[in-house]
């Protein structure tokens, strides 16, 4: 803590600012390390070249989606390449395969933020780490930075993924829409769960994050992970509006506002937002907007539509607000609402996006089934009752 004035400061650290901090790991083994540009010290510094300037004797290292850069367009391969700042061999996650190439190896830092959403594809990265690491019979280091969307537990969204049925990249292992862990945390319940005790991992954590704290209340800069999640906003309504891009509609991309605005050159969004205010969605307001995207779906084509403006995020749940809006489009639109498909390198045809997403066979059917009463259903849709105790043996916080 510091003290400014006789007011008391909590100066927050990352995984990164501490390890920079300590000696809790051997900087003279072999590293690889797994990082983008998203991945940084509080004060800014890349973590590849803190490590490098630190004395870590980085080897190798490895991007997830998006690339180095995290500027890569959403679902495209990325190439391998050299560093231009470290000089350092450059191997995708998200190109030629998903699991990393360890040999001559020791170990593997891992350092990428997470947004606090089951389908983003950072943390299935780091699964598939995890695993060749155990496998391999090398170290793994976990860097922890806070969850975005914050860690209370009484803030989880559901609905649990069905990996039978749903396993995908944007969503392997069975953990509900809205987790509220860390990475670390995350890590910590799959080296169990996933029947990977043998795997060698430690974690640097946080200091100074308590579960409470939103984005807002880390003091932390922003720095986006991905070219679409913009500002700190769009955190929150990520959750809300990323199944759109499983529906023939705008989920923002191509404009100032991806994720936070939604649309249609056929949407008539008065007769959503009518029906929205029927139904309770605390903590958030809609507002009527038309944009026409530069790129992405509708590229340079008017579109009309709504505009999520979250007004108290510890009210706001994020995944009934979007359950909900699925269910209004199609009763309000049944004649133009329709699934479509989201080519990604991972899904080339791009089919059953919207499933994948939802991770649940009974949701998406209630959607296609467009019944009247899912506005009563979205809550039990959404919920996990037995996440809490399922994941506080591993809880580091």
């Amino acid at each position: 803590m510091v003290n400014i004035d006789d007011e008391i400061f909590l100066v927050l650290k990352t995984g990164i600012d501490r390890l920079l901090e300590t000696d809790e790991v051997n900087p003279n083994l072999n590293w690889g390390l797994l990082s983008s540009n998203a991945s940084r010290t509080s004060s800014g510094l890349l973590t590849r070249s803190a490590l490098v300037d630190a004395g870590f004797s980085i080897k190798r290292l490895f991007t997830p989606e998006h690339g180095l850069s995290a500027r890569g367009t959403d679902g495209a391969p990325q190439a391998d390449g050299t560093d231009h700042i470290t000089g350092l061999p450059v191997y995708s996650l998200y190109g030629t395969s998903l699991s990393p190439k360890l040999d001559g190896l020791d170990g593997v830092i891992f350092d990428l933020p997470d947004i606090g959403s089951r389908f983003y594809t950072y943390i299935w990265s780091l699964s598939y780490l995890m695993e060749e690491c155990a496998e391999k019979g090398k170290k793994l280091v976990i860097l922890d930075r806070p969850n975005p969307i914050s860690g209370r537990l009484g803030l989880v969204e559901g609905p649990m993924l069905e990996e039978s049925v749903w396993s995908s990249f944007i969503g392997r292992w069975s953990i509900p829409i809205r987790h509220s862990l860390t990475v670390a945390e995350l890590a910590n319940f799959w080296r169990t769960s996933k029947g990977m005790q043998e795997l060698d991992i430690s974690f640097v954590l946080c200091q100074g994050w308590e579960r409470e704290m939103f984005w807002s209340d880390t003091g932390l800069p922003f720095y986006p992970p991905s070219p679409a999640i913009t500002a700190p906003t769009t955190l929150l309504t990520y959750p809300a509006l990323a199944y759109l891009e499983g529906l023939n509609l705008s989920e923002g991309r191509g404009t100032d506002a991806p994720f936070q605005q939604f649309g249609a050159p056929w949407l008539n969004p008065s007769f959503v937002l009518e029906l929205l205010e029927q139904y309770q969605m605390p903590g958030a307001t809609w507002e009527q907007v038309s944009f026409t995207p530069v790129d992405g779906r509708y590229s340079g084509h008017e579109c009309h539509g709504l505009r999520l403006r979250i007004r108290d995020p510890l009210q706001f749940r994020p995944v009934y607000t979007g359950i909900v809006l699925l269910a209004v489009l199609y009763l309000t639109h049944s004649a133009e609402v329709q699934q479509a498909t989201y080519p990604t390198w991972v899904n080339p045809i791009g089919k059953n996006h919207l499933g994948l997403m939802f991770g649940s066979s009974a949701l998406l059917q209630a959607l296609e089934n467009r019944p009247a009463d899912l506005f009563q259903q979205a809550q039990a849709y959404t919920a996990a009752p037995a996440w809490n105790e399922t994941v506080a043996l591993f809880l580091l916080y």
